[in-house]
C-alpha cells in the first residue's frame, strides 16, 4: 500500500509538471488524469480504511483487496477505454453500464468508510431524486431517467463523477495537499507552533493567542480546519488549560480559529480552488479578494480571546528579563530586516529577469539553491528545535529570532508558491508543482546538510532523509484520499442537478419560501450550507451549495434590484460551508477540538460557534458592501480607509457578543456597538433613506457608459426579457470590465455580444461558460438602462457620528471601570 500511495503522489508531479510536453510522453487529457486519480483514491479507500470497527486493524482482509481492485478498474475505466469510448458517445455496452453501476456502489461505500454517512445519504438522496422524479412535488418535479441513463451521465461522460470537482482535485488539490505535508514533515509546522508562543506567548492570554496565530500560520500552507486543529490543537490547547482557560473554551479557541485557515490566503481551502473553475477569473484575484476578511476575521478572534482574558484575569508566561531598550531595538530590527529581506528577494528576481530574459529561471534556480544552503548553514550552528511537550510547564518564553534562525530555510517553498501564485500569475497547479518540487528538495537533502555542517554521521542523516521522502509522499497521497472521494461524490449531486435540471426548479423554491426578500433569501441559503455541511468536507459542501445555491442568490438579488458581484456570491457561500464545520450538533473541527481538551463535543462546538459569530457577519457584509473584497478600491488611500474603518466594526462587533468592550456592557450598550457596526459596515444605508444610490440612465448611453468605466473597472446595467420558463424578468447586473478598448471588444471580453438597432441594445450571444452566462445573462435580453453612482452625502456623517458614538460608549465604561476599580481598593480599608 505504502509504495502505491507513492506512485499517486508520483504520478500527480508528473502529470502537473511540464516534463510530459518536454519529452512527448505520458501526456494525458483532463479526463484520463481524472479517472487515474479517482482510481488510485478508490484503490487507496479500501485499504486505508476498514470496513468496520470490529475489522483487523494489523492486516488487510482478502475482501478489500478484492474491491480495491475492482474499484480502481472502474475508476480508471475512462482512462483504460477512453479510445473506444470516444467512438460511441451516448452508446454505452454492456460492460459500460456493469461497470458504472459498480463504480457508483463503490464510490458510495469508499464515501462511508472515508468521510462517514452524511455524504452517504445526501448521494443517495440525490440518486433517488433522479429516478423518482415523477413523484416529487410539482415545485420540484421532472420527468425521471432511465437507468441507462442515470449511468451513462454520471460514470462515463464529465458531467457526473468526473466533473469539475474532480478535475480541480486532480489538477491542483492533491498538490497542495502533498505541499503542506512534506512541509510538516521537514519540521515547518512546529517552528511556526514555536515563533507564535516565542512572539505572543508573553501577552495576556498568550497561549491561546498563539494558537490563533499558529492556526493563521498554518493556513497560509494548510487548507483543512480539521487538520489544523489536530495539528496544532494538541500543542495550544493543553497549553491554554495550563494558564486557566476551561477545556470547553481552549477547544472552542482551537476550533474558531482552525477553521479560519480555510479562508486565510495564500492557500485558502481546498475549496477556494474550486472557485477559480466556478467563477471563472485567475486564483490571484480570488486571494486579493479574500484577503482582508481573513485577517480581519483572525484580528478580530485575537481581541475576543484577549477580552477573554481579561475577564478571567489569565496569567501570562514568564519571559526573560530584558531591558525596555533592547526591547524596542529588537523588534526594530527584527521588523525592518524582514522588510529588507522582503525587497531583496523581489527586487533581486527582478532584476535578473530584466537583464538576463529567458535565462533567468535556471540562475534563480541556482541562486534559490545557494540561499537554501546558506540557510541551513547558518540554522546548523544552532539546536534544533525540540517538539513542545504540551504537558510540560513553560518555564520561560524563547525570543522570536532564537527560534526563527534555526527553520529560516522553511521561507523558501513559501516564497516560491506566493512567488508564482502572486507575481508570477502561473496557474494553481503549476505554482503547486514548483512550491513541492522545493520542499521535496528540501526534505531530502535537509538532514544530510545540517550532518555535513555538524559533522554528524552522514550516512545515517541521508537515510533518514529518504525515510522522510517516501514517508511524506505517501502521507500526502494518504491525506488525499478524503478529498479525492468527496470530491467524486459530489459530482453524483452535480450531475444530478445537470440531469434533471435542478438548478432553476430551486431557484423558484427559494424564491417562493423568502417571497422575493433578499434577506431572508440569504439567511435561508446560510442555513442550507450550514445544514448541507453537517459531516460533510467542506470542499464537497461548497460544490453542493455553489452548484444549487450560488446561482439563486445571483438570479434573485439581480432580480431584486441587488448588483452582486459573482466572486462576493461564491466566497458568501464558501464561508458557510466552512462555518459548519464548527456548528452543532455535528461540527467536525469541534469535535476534534474535544477529542483533545477531553470535553463534550456539543458544548465546544457552541462556544466555538459564539466565537465565530465574527466570521459569520462577514460574508453579509460583502454581499452588500462589496468594498471590504476590495471591489470597486481603486488607490492605495481607499484601499486604508476601507481596511480601518472595517476593521473598527468587526472590533465592536466583537465586544458586543462577548458583552464586553471596556468592562462588562450593559444590554443597550452591547445593542449600541451592533448599531453602531451597522453603520461603519454599511454607512450607504443610512445615505439611501435620504437619497437612491443610483441615477437611472437610458440604454442609449450604455456603450459610451462602457467606453468610460476605467481599466478593471465595474458597470452595473438593468436588463429586460423572458426566462426559460416563459416569465417577464428585470435583472440588475454587475459586471468587470478589463482593459480600455472598443465598448462592444470590452463586453466581448466577459462573453457578452450586444447588437445595436438604434437606440436599442439586445443581447446576441452569451459565450458558454463566461462571466457573463454565471451571473445569469442570456440571449435575447433587451438593455434598458445603465446606473451611475448618484450624488449622495458624504459617507463620513454617519461614520463620523458612530464613532463618536464608539467614544461615548468606551467613556461611560472607562468611568464604570474606574469607579469598580476604586470600590475593590477602598474596600479592605473600609
Amino acid at each position: 500500500m505504502l509504495w502505491v500511495a507513492v506512485a499517486w503522489s508520483l504520478f500527480q508531479l508528473w502529470y502537473a509538471s511540464p516534463l510530459p510536453f518536454v519529452f512527448g510522453f505520458g501526456i494525458l487529457n483532463d479526463t484520463e488524469a481524472r479517472a487515474i486519480h479517482l482510481g488510485f483514491a478508490l484503490f487507496l479507500t479500501f485499504l486505508a480504511y476498514p470496513a468496520l470497527r470490529s475489522s483487523p486493524r494489523d492486516r488487510v482482509p482478502l475482501l478489500d483487496w478484492v474491491l480495491a481492485v475492482v474499484g480502481g478498474f472502474a475508476g480508471a475505466y475512462l482512462f483504460l477505454f477512453y479510445v473506444q469510448l470516444s467512438g460511441r458517445p451516448g452508446q454505452p455496452t454492456t460492460l459500460d453500464l456493469v461497470t458504472g453501476t459498480v463504480g457508483i456502489l463503490l464510490l458510495l461505500e469508499a464515501t462511508r468508510r472515508a468521510l462517514g454517512l452524511p455524504m452517504v445519504v445526501v448521494a443517495c438522496v440525490f440518486i433517488f431524486y433522479t429516478f423518482a422524479g415523477q413523484y416529487m412535488p410539482d415545485v420540484i418535479q421532472h420527468r425521471g431517467a432511465s437507468l441507462t441513463k442515470f449511468l451513462n451521465h454520471q460514470w462515463l461522460t464529465t458531467e457526473g463523477v468526473f466533473g469539475i470537482a474532480l478535475g480541480v482535485s486532480t489538477s491542483f488539490v492533491f498538490l497542495f495537499v502533498l505541499f503542506g505535508t512534506l512541509l510538516e514533515k521537514a519540521g515547518a509546522g512546529n517552528w511556526m507552533m514555536q515563533i507564535s508562543i516565542a512572539l505572543l506567548g508573553h501577552l495576556r492570554g498568550g497561549p491561546a493567542k498563539v494558537a490563533v496565530v499558529s492556526s493563521a500560520l498554518n493556513g497560509v500552507v494548510s487548507g483543512s480546519s480539521v487538520s489544523n486543529v489536530v495539528s496544532g490543537g494538541i500543542f495550544t490547547i493543553p497549553l491554554m488549560k495550563r494558564t486557566g482557560l476551561s477545556g470547553v473554551k481552549a477547544g472552542a479557541i482551537e476550533a474558531a480559529a482552525s477553521i479560519n485557515g480555510q479562508i486565510m490566503p495564500p492557500v485558502m481551502g481546498a475549496a477556494a480552488f474550486l472557485m477559480v473553475e466556478y467563477v471563472g477569473i485567475p486564483y490571484s484575484e480570488i486571494v486579493k479578494h479574500a484577503l482582508l476578511p481573513a485577517v480581519f476575521s483572525y484580528i478580530a478572534l485575537l481581541y475576543m480571546v484577549h477580552l477573554e482574558a481579561i475577564k478571567m484575569d489569565l496569567k501570562t508566561i514568564p519571559q526573560r528579563p530584558t531591558p525596555a531598550r533592547e526591547r524596542m531595538l529588537r523588534m526594530g530590527l527584527g521588523l525592518s530586516g524582514s522588510i529588507l529581506a522582503v525587497c531583496i528577494v523581489y527586487y533581486g528576481i527582478v532584476a535578473i529577469q530584466a537583464v538576463f530574459g529567458g535565462a533567468a529561471p535556471p540562475l534563480l534556480a541556482l541562486a534559490g539553491v545557494a540561499l537554501y544552503v546558506a540557510s541551513v548553514w547558518y540554522s546548523s550552528r544552532y539546536p534544533d528545535l525540540a517538539l513542545d511537550d504540551p504537558n510540560a510547564p513553560i518555564l520561560e518564553l524563547p525570543r522570536a529570532w532564537d527560534v526563527t534562525r534555526t527553520g529560516l530555510d522553511f521561507l523558501i517553498p513559501i516564497a516560491v508558491l506566493l512567488w508564482c501564485l502572486m507575481v508570477e500569475q502561473m496557474s494553481p497547479g503549476l505554482s503547486a508543482f514548483w512550491a513541492t518540487v522545493s520542499i521535496l528538495g528540501i526534505v531530502a537533502t535537509r538532514k544530510p546538510l545540517m550532518a555535513v555542517f555538524r559533522k554528524e554521521n552522514l550516512a545515517a542523516s541521508v537515510r533518514a532523509a529518504w525515510d522522510d521522502l517516501i514517508d511524506g509522499l505517501a502521507l500526502g497521497a494518504r491525506n488525499m484520499i478524503g478529498i479525492g472521494i468527496a470530491t467524486a461524490t459530489a459530482g453524483i449531486v452535480v450531475g444530478t442537478i445537470t440531469l434533471t435540471g435542478l438548478g432553476l426548479m430551486m431557484t423558484e423554491l427559494v424564491e417562493l419560501i423568502s417571497g422575493g426578500n433578499v434577506i431572508l433569501m440569504l439567511i435561508l441559503i446560510a442555513a442550507i450550507s450550514l445544514v448541507l455541511g453537517m459531516g460533510i468536507p467542506t470542499t464537497a459542501n461548497y460544490i453542493l451549495v455553489a452548484t444549487l445555491m450560488a446561482p439563486v442568490v445571483v438570479d434573485l438579488g439581480a432580480q431584486a434590484g441587488l448588483p452582486i458581484p459573482l466572486i462576493a456570491v461564491h466566497l458568501f457561500v464558501f464561508y458557510f460551508g466552512i462555518m459548519a464545520d464548527i456548528t452543532p450538533p455535528v461540527g467536525l473541527a469541534a469535535f476534534a477540538a474535544a477529542a483533545i481538551s477531553k470535553e463534550d463535543p456539543i458544548a465546544t462546538g457552541f462556544q466555538g460557534a459564539l466565537y465565530s459569530l465574527r466570521t459569520a457577519i462577514l460574508p453579509f457584509v460583502f454581499i452588500f458592501n462589496p468594498a471590504i473584497l476590495l471591489i470597486g478600491v481603486d488607490t492605495w488611500p481607499q484601499t486604508i480607509w476601507v481596511a480601518t474603518v472595517s476593521l473598527i466594526a468587526i472590533l465592536l462587533f466583537s465586544a458586543a457578543t462577548m458583552n464586553w468592550f471596556v468592562t462588562k456592557s450593559r444590554l443597550w450598550e452591547s445593542a449600541a456597538l451592533l448599531l453602531i457596526c451597522f453603520t461603519l459596515f454599511r454607512p450607504d444605508w443610512w445615505l439611501n433613506q435620504v437619497s437612491p444610490p443610483y441615477e437611472e440612465l437610458p440604454a442609449s448611453e450604455f456603450l459610451s457608459a462602457v467606453a468610460q468605466t476605467p481599466a478593471d473597472g465595474r458597470i452595473n446595467f438593468v436588463v429586460e426579457g423572458v426566462d426559460l420558463m416563459g416569465e417577464d424578468v428585470r435583472k440588475t447586473v454587475n459586471v468587470p470590465l478589463g482593459d480600455p478598448g472598443e465598448p462592444l471588444e470590452r463586453l466581448r471580453g466577459i462573453g457578452l455580444t450586444i447588437t445595436q438597432a438604434g437606440d436599442a441594445l439586445m443581447i446576441s450571444n452569451v459565450d458558454f461558460g463566461s462571466y457573463a452566462k454565471r451571473i445569469g445573462l442570456d440571449v435575447g435580453y433587451d438593455v434598458v438602462a445603465v446606473l451611475r453612482k448618484a450624488d449622495q452625502p458624504s459617507s463620513l456623517i454617519p461614520i463620523g457620528l458612530a464613532l463618536a458614538a464608539t467614544a461615548g460608549v468606551a467613556g461611560l465604561q472607562f468611568a464604570r471601570a474606574r469607579k469598580q476599580l476604586d470600590r475593590k481598593e477602598t474596600g479592605p480599608a473600609g
